[in-house]
């Protein structure tokens, strides 16, 4: 039985969704999606009618239709840049960890180039005197790696470790490294043979 080929969607995670320019983002992001063959689906919560809600109802409907749109995703593309602390957005790792769950091919970038080591380390020494949640006796993953181990190898496992961008100053903005981690992302997608969505 012939399966017609569907042009891949990809669900495209990150913490642009807080920056002011949420949209304009998220459009630019979508159309060089379209440019390398795909279908790109930005998760932008404002356009959610939930106004009506309760604020634990408006996570909840915010939440329940990111999962949807993830489920009706062929892959994801995420921003690993470290968003209020050390780390990515935790809701962008809940993502990753959410479609690797599902079986659907991970990739991800960051704009730092450093490893999550010395970010952590950084961190810790600016933090004396008012964070003493991470204390110096404490160990940090050093495996070389851009993130925490299971976001890392979530990705490499689909067949491309982080693509860290050779810009500096961690603007999670930057569509520098986006486009570099697309320009691997999509020919791989585009190769891969149609599947049914659930």
């Amino acid at each position: 039985m012939h399966e017609e080929k569907t042009t891949p969607r990809v669900y495209l995670a990150g913490p642009e969704v807080f920056l002011p320019d949420a949209r304009e983002i998220g459009t630019a992001k979508v159309a060089r999606c379209s440019a390398a063959g795909l279908v790109g689906l930005f998760p932008l919560d404002q356009t959610l009618d939930v106004a009506h809600l309760a604020r634990a109802g408006q996570a909840r409907a915010i939440a329940l239709a990111n999962e949807d749109l993830m489920r009706s995703a062929d892959a994801l593309i995420a921003n690993l840049t470290p968003f209020r602390g050390v780390s990515m957005d935790s809701g962008t790792a809940f993502e990753v960890g959410f479609m690797r769950a599902l079986g659907r091919p991970v990739f991800g970038y960051t704009t730092s180039v450093d490893d999550y080591r010395a970010r952590a380390e950084q961190f810790r020494r600016e933090a004396v005197g008012w964070m003493d949640g991470d204390r110096a006796g404490n160990m940090i993953e050093d495996f070389g790696l851009a993130e925490n181990l299971m976001i890392d190898v979530a990705m490499s496992e689909t067949g491309l470790s982080p693509v860290r961008s050779a810009r500096s100053g961690m603007d999670i903005g930057d569509l520098l490294a986006f486009e570099a981690c697309l320009a691997v992302a999509a020919p791989l997608l585009l190769s891969r043979s149609p599947r049914s969505r659930t």
